[in-house]
Protein backbone atom coordinates (compact mmCIF):
# COMPACT_ATOMS: atom_id res chain seq x y z
CA UNK A 1 0.00 0.00 0.00
CA UNK A 2 2.87 2.32 0.78
CA UNK A 3 4.43 1.57 -2.63
CA UNK A 4 1.14 2.28 -4.38
CA UNK A 5 0.85 5.59 -2.58
CA UNK A 6 4.33 6.53 -3.68
CA UNK A 7 3.51 5.73 -7.33
CA UNK A 8 0.43 7.91 -7.05
CA UNK A 9 2.45 10.79 -5.66
CA UNK A 10 5.22 10.56 -8.26
CA UNK A 11 3.29 9.78 -11.45
CA UNK A 12 1.13 12.93 -11.61
CA UNK A 13 4.22 15.19 -11.44
CA UNK A 14 6.17 13.28 -14.10
CA UNK A 15 3.36 12.71 -16.56
CA UNK A 16 2.68 16.38 -17.42
CA UNK A 17 6.41 17.03 -17.83
CA UNK A 18 6.82 14.13 -20.25
CA UNK A 19 3.87 15.36 -22.30
CA UNK A 20 5.44 18.79 -22.81
CA UNK A 21 8.88 17.66 -23.96
CA UNK A 22 9.67 19.13 -27.43
CA UNK A 23 9.88 16.85 -30.41
CA UNK A 24 13.41 16.00 -31.57
CA UNK A 25 13.15 18.00 -34.82
CA UNK A 26 11.82 21.07 -33.05
CA UNK A 27 14.48 20.77 -30.36
CA UNK A 28 17.29 20.68 -32.96
CA UNK A 29 15.84 23.79 -34.63
CA UNK A 30 15.82 25.56 -31.30
CA UNK A 31 19.46 24.64 -30.84
CA UNK A 32 20.36 26.18 -34.20
CA UNK A 33 18.51 29.37 -33.34
CA UNK A 34 20.18 29.54 -29.94
CA UNK A 35 23.58 29.81 -31.68
CA UNK A 36 22.41 33.09 -33.29
CA UNK A 37 19.90 34.37 -30.72
CA UNK A 38 19.84 38.09 -31.53
CA UNK A 39 18.48 38.80 -35.00
CA UNK A 40 16.54 37.36 -37.88
CA UNK A 41 19.58 37.76 -40.11
CA UNK A 42 21.55 35.58 -37.73
CA UNK A 43 18.84 32.98 -38.01
CA UNK A 44 19.00 33.24 -41.79
CA UNK A 45 22.74 32.74 -41.69
CA UNK A 46 22.24 29.61 -39.60
CA UNK A 47 19.85 28.22 -42.17
CA UNK A 48 21.89 29.32 -45.22
CA UNK A 49 25.60 29.20 -44.29
CA UNK A 50 28.00 31.43 -46.24
CA UNK A 51 30.38 29.83 -48.73
CA UNK A 52 33.64 30.13 -46.77
CA UNK A 53 35.80 29.72 -49.90
CA UNK A 54 34.10 32.59 -51.74
CA UNK A 55 34.30 34.76 -48.64
CA UNK A 56 38.05 34.16 -48.34
CA UNK A 57 38.67 34.98 -52.00
CA UNK A 58 36.67 38.21 -51.76
CA UNK A 59 38.61 39.22 -48.66
CA UNK A 60 41.91 38.56 -50.40
CA UNK A 61 40.83 40.56 -53.43
CA UNK A 62 39.90 43.50 -51.22
CA UNK A 63 43.22 43.35 -49.38
CA UNK A 64 45.20 43.08 -52.63
CA UNK A 65 43.33 46.01 -54.15
CA UNK A 66 43.94 48.14 -51.06
CA UNK A 67 47.61 47.20 -51.02
CA UNK A 68 48.04 48.08 -54.70
CA UNK A 69 46.41 51.47 -54.15
CA UNK A 70 48.66 52.10 -51.16
CA UNK A 71 51.76 51.06 -53.14
CA UNK A 72 50.85 53.25 -56.11
CA UNK A 73 50.67 56.29 -53.83
CA UNK A 74 54.06 55.51 -52.26
CA UNK A 75 57.10 57.26 -53.73
CA UNK A 76 59.80 54.69 -54.43
CA UNK A 77 63.13 55.43 -52.72
CA UNK A 78 65.94 56.90 -54.77
CA UNK A 79 69.67 56.17 -54.75
CA UNK A 80 72.92 57.66 -53.47
CA UNK A 81 76.19 57.25 -55.37
CA UNK A 82 79.47 58.61 -54.00
CA UNK A 83 82.63 59.42 -55.96
CA UNK A 84 85.73 60.23 -53.88
CA UNK A 85 89.45 60.60 -54.44
CA UNK A 86 92.37 63.00 -54.14
CA UNK A 87 92.84 66.19 -56.09
CA UNK A 88 93.15 65.76 -59.87
CA UNK A 89 91.63 62.27 -59.86
CA UNK A 90 88.71 63.14 -62.17
CA UNK A 91 85.89 63.42 -59.63
CA UNK A 92 84.17 66.36 -61.34
CA UNK A 93 84.66 64.78 -64.77
CA UNK A 94 83.08 61.53 -63.52
CA UNK A 95 80.18 63.45 -61.99
CA UNK A 96 79.56 65.36 -65.22
CA UNK A 97 79.59 62.23 -67.36
CA UNK A 98 77.20 60.40 -65.08
CA UNK A 99 74.84 63.37 -64.95
CA UNK A 100 74.85 63.73 -68.74
CA UNK A 101 74.17 60.00 -69.08
CA UNK A 102 71.14 60.41 -66.81
CA UNK A 103 69.91 63.29 -68.95
CA UNK A 104 70.28 61.23 -72.12
CA UNK A 105 67.97 58.65 -70.52
CA UNK A 106 65.29 61.32 -70.17
CA UNK A 107 65.90 62.25 -66.54
CA UNK A 108 65.66 65.84 -65.32
CA UNK A 109 68.94 66.83 -63.67
CA UNK A 110 70.44 69.63 -61.58
CA UNK A 111 74.00 70.10 -60.32
CA UNK A 112 74.96 71.86 -57.09
CA UNK A 113 78.29 73.18 -55.88
CA UNK A 114 79.41 75.28 -52.94
CA UNK A 115 79.53 79.01 -53.53
CA UNK A 116 82.95 78.91 -51.85
CA UNK A 117 84.44 77.43 -55.01
CA UNK A 118 85.06 80.35 -57.37
CA UNK A 119 88.19 79.00 -59.08
CA UNK A 120 86.87 78.81 -62.64
CA UNK A 121 83.28 80.05 -62.81
CA UNK A 122 80.71 80.89 -60.16
CA UNK A 123 77.63 79.50 -61.93
CA UNK A 124 79.21 76.43 -63.53
CA UNK A 125 81.19 73.43 -62.44
CA UNK A 126 84.42 73.07 -64.38
CA UNK A 127 86.73 70.09 -64.32
CA UNK A 128 90.51 70.41 -64.42
CA UNK A 129 90.24 69.16 -68.01
CA UNK A 130 88.02 72.10 -68.95
CA UNK A 131 84.64 70.33 -69.06
CA UNK A 132 81.88 72.71 -68.00
CA UNK A 133 78.20 72.56 -67.02
CA UNK A 134 75.78 75.10 -65.45
CA UNK A 135 75.11 74.60 -61.75
CA UNK A 136 73.53 76.06 -58.64
CA UNK A 137 76.16 77.71 -56.42
CA UNK A 138 74.70 77.80 -52.91
CA UNK A 139 76.02 78.12 -49.34
CA UNK A 140 74.17 75.07 -48.00
CA UNK A 141 72.06 72.23 -49.36
CA UNK A 142 69.03 73.05 -47.21
CA UNK A 143 68.36 76.14 -49.33
CA UNK A 144 68.36 74.27 -52.64
CA UNK A 145 64.72 73.13 -52.62
CA UNK A 146 63.39 76.64 -52.19
CA UNK A 147 65.78 78.15 -54.72
CA UNK A 148 64.96 75.52 -57.30
CA UNK A 149 61.23 75.87 -56.60
CA UNK A 150 59.34 73.48 -54.34
CA UNK A 151 56.88 72.35 -57.01
CA UNK A 152 59.59 71.92 -59.65
CA UNK A 153 61.79 70.09 -57.14
CA UNK A 154 59.05 67.67 -56.18
CA UNK A 155 57.58 66.97 -59.62
CA UNK A 156 60.23 67.72 -62.23
CA UNK A 157 63.63 66.83 -60.77
CA UNK A 158 64.97 63.27 -60.89
CA UNK A 159 68.74 63.40 -60.38
CA UNK A 160 70.84 65.76 -58.23
CA UNK A 161 74.60 66.08 -58.61
CA UNK A 162 76.72 67.57 -55.82
CA UNK A 163 80.27 68.67 -56.60
CA UNK A 164 82.92 69.57 -54.00
CA UNK A 165 80.65 67.93 -51.44
CA UNK A 166 83.18 68.31 -48.61
CA UNK A 167 82.14 71.97 -48.26
CA UNK A 168 78.53 71.16 -47.29
CA UNK A 169 77.96 70.62 -43.58
CA UNK A 170 74.39 69.36 -44.10
CA UNK A 171 75.37 66.77 -46.72
CA UNK A 172 74.19 63.73 -44.76
CA UNK A 173 70.75 65.12 -43.91
CA UNK A 174 70.10 66.34 -47.45
CA UNK A 175 71.15 63.10 -49.17
CA UNK A 176 69.22 60.86 -46.79
CA UNK A 177 65.99 62.82 -47.15
CA UNK A 178 66.33 63.24 -50.92
CA UNK A 179 66.87 59.51 -51.50
CA UNK A 180 64.78 57.91 -48.73
CA UNK A 181 61.75 60.19 -48.69
CA UNK A 182 61.72 62.08 -52.00
CA UNK A 183 62.80 59.37 -54.44
CA UNK A 184 65.73 61.33 -55.89
CA UNK A 185 68.96 59.91 -57.24
CA UNK A 186 71.88 61.81 -55.71
CA UNK A 187 75.40 61.61 -57.15
CA UNK A 188 78.03 63.06 -54.82
CA UNK A 189 81.63 63.95 -55.72
CA UNK A 190 84.18 65.20 -53.22
CA UNK A 191 87.41 64.75 -51.34
CA UNK A 192 87.39 61.96 -48.78
CA UNK A 193 90.44 63.36 -46.98
CA UNK A 194 92.31 66.63 -46.56
CA UNK A 195 96.00 67.31 -47.14
CA UNK A 196 96.76 65.69 -43.76
CA UNK A 197 94.83 62.53 -44.77
CA UNK A 198 92.12 63.22 -42.23
CA UNK A 199 88.39 63.17 -42.93
CA UNK A 200 87.21 66.22 -44.81
CA UNK A 201 83.70 67.51 -44.17
CA UNK A 202 80.78 65.07 -44.19
CA UNK A 203 81.64 63.01 -47.27
CA UNK A 204 82.61 59.92 -45.26
CA UNK A 205 79.39 60.18 -43.24
CA UNK A 206 77.20 59.34 -46.24
CA UNK A 207 79.05 56.14 -47.17
CA UNK A 208 76.85 54.00 -44.83
CA UNK A 209 73.71 55.22 -46.66
CA UNK A 210 75.21 55.07 -50.17
CA UNK A 211 74.27 52.50 -52.82
CA UNK A 212 77.71 52.65 -54.46
CA UNK A 213 81.08 54.19 -53.60
CA UNK A 214 83.77 54.82 -56.22
CA UNK A 215 87.33 55.59 -55.14
CA UNK A 216 89.32 57.30 -57.88
CA UNK A 217 93.08 57.76 -58.04
CA UNK A 218 95.42 60.11 -59.85
CA UNK A 219 99.08 59.95 -60.93
CA UNK A 220 101.86 60.81 -58.53
CA UNK A 221 103.56 63.98 -59.73
CA UNK A 222 106.90 62.71 -58.45
CA UNK A 223 107.13 59.13 -59.73
CA UNK A 224 104.08 58.63 -61.93
CA UNK A 225 102.65 55.78 -59.86
CA UNK A 226 99.06 55.61 -58.68
CA UNK A 227 98.30 58.54 -56.36
CA UNK A 228 95.70 58.23 -53.62
CA UNK A 229 96.60 61.28 -51.54
CA UNK A 230 96.75 65.06 -51.84
CA UNK A 231 99.82 66.97 -50.72
CA UNK A 232 99.74 70.70 -50.12
CA UNK A 233 102.66 72.58 -51.61
CA UNK A 234 102.28 75.76 -49.60
CA UNK A 235 102.77 76.43 -45.90
CA UNK A 236 99.16 77.36 -45.01
CA UNK A 237 97.63 75.25 -42.24
CA UNK A 238 93.87 75.81 -42.53
CA UNK A 239 91.81 72.84 -43.68
CA UNK A 240 89.76 74.73 -46.27
CA UNK A 241 92.18 76.29 -48.70
CA UNK A 242 90.66 76.35 -52.17
CA UNK A 243 93.18 76.10 -54.96
CA UNK A 244 94.42 74.14 -57.94
CA UNK A 245 97.77 72.90 -59.16
CA UNK A 246 99.50 75.92 -57.66
CA UNK A 247 98.57 74.69 -54.15
CA UNK A 248 98.05 70.91 -54.35
CA UNK A 249 99.58 67.87 -55.99
CA UNK A 250 98.54 64.20 -56.06
CA UNK A 251 101.12 61.78 -54.66
CA UNK A 252 101.54 58.08 -53.96
CA UNK A 253 101.88 56.72 -50.44
CA UNK A 254 105.66 56.56 -50.59
CA UNK A 255 106.07 60.18 -51.56
CA UNK A 256 103.41 61.33 -49.15
CA UNK A 257 105.22 59.69 -46.24
CA UNK A 258 108.50 61.25 -47.31
CA UNK A 259 106.62 64.50 -47.64
CA UNK A 260 109.41 66.86 -46.72
CA UNK A 261 111.42 65.90 -49.75
CA UNK A 262 108.33 66.13 -51.90
CA UNK A 263 107.54 69.58 -50.55
CA UNK A 264 111.03 70.80 -51.29
CA UNK A 265 110.77 69.46 -54.83
CA UNK A 266 107.33 70.96 -55.27
CA UNK A 267 108.41 74.36 -53.97
CA UNK A 268 111.38 74.31 -56.31
CA UNK A 269 109.09 73.49 -59.24
CA UNK A 270 106.63 76.16 -58.14
CA UNK A 271 109.38 78.74 -57.75
CA UNK A 272 110.75 77.91 -61.18
CA UNK A 273 107.28 78.23 -62.73
CA UNK A 274 106.71 81.59 -61.08
CA UNK A 275 110.13 82.81 -62.20
CA UNK A 276 109.46 81.76 -65.78
CA UNK A 277 106.07 83.45 -65.70
CA UNK A 278 107.63 86.65 -64.39
CA UNK A 279 110.25 86.61 -67.14
CA UNK A 280 107.57 86.19 -69.82
CA UNK A 281 105.73 89.26 -68.58
CA UNK A 282 108.85 91.45 -68.65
Amino acid sequence: MFAASMRTLISPSLAPFSLHLPKPALFSSLLRVSRYPLTDSAFALSRFPVDSHRSTVSSRELKTDAASKSFSSFSAPGEIHVVVGPMFSGKTTTLLRRMLAEREMGKKIAIIKSDKDTRYCVESIVSHDGEKFPCWAIPDLASFRERFGLDAYENQLDVIGIDEAQFFGDLYEFCREAADKEGKTVIVAGLDGDYLRRRFGSVLDIIPIADTVTKLTSRCEVCGKRASFTLRKTEERETELIGGAEVYMPVCRSHYVSGQGVLETARAVLGSSQQNAAQRTM
